[in-house]
């Protein structure tokens, strides 16, 4: 793709579609990075009694679904916004684009929307509590599954090259 059309895509004319799927992105880390830093350091209200952990196998702490909240969906999340948002070309990971044929924050994207549903099934299996929290972030999940299938992001992160 040419360095004018690349602009004129990533400028003001960029798809409704791919400004949501970034939008959606966003918030996914900005909240998990807040409930992340809240579960691993005790801080604010976002960590919940730690007598939610009996029942779960090999977790004894909040620690350890702090880090993947925080640094996975939070940390991870933000980088495939931008991703999403700017494409940069990071030579790393072209081999990733070859193979799907779309920038590499598409295919993030969905496992990104894989992952939180994922995570939400596994919550309500474990956790003694269902929270609208559950809802909110299994709809985002169910969204970062949809949202790359759809014609306009397909075509704005497609390789162009």
């Amino acid at each position: 793709m040419s360095i004018s059309a690349r602009r004129s895509l990533s400028g003001p004319g960029r798809p409704v579609a791919v400004d949501a799927t970034a939008g959606v992105l966003a918030f996914l880390g900005v909240s998990a990075v807040a409930g992340g830093v809240s579960m691993v350091t005790g801080v604010g209200a976002m960590r919940p009694p730690d007598s939610w952990l009996d029942g779960i196998p090999l977790v004894d702490s909040w620690l350890i679904p702090g880090l993947v909240i925080g640094a996975g969906f939070g940390v991870g999340s933000l980088i495939t916004a931008y991703g999403v948002w700017r494409r940069p070309r990071w030579g790393w990971l072209r081999p990733v684009e070859l193979v799907v044929g779309y920038h590499w924050s598409w295919l993030a994207t969905l496992l990104a929307g894989l992952a939180l549903v994922v995570w939400i099934v596994l919550e309500l299996a474990y956790l003694p509590q269902v929270s609208v929290l559950q809802g909110i972030y299994g709809a985002i999940g169910l969204a970062l599954l949809l949202l790359p299938s759809h014609p306009a992001v397909r075509r704005y992160l497609a390789l162009g090259d």
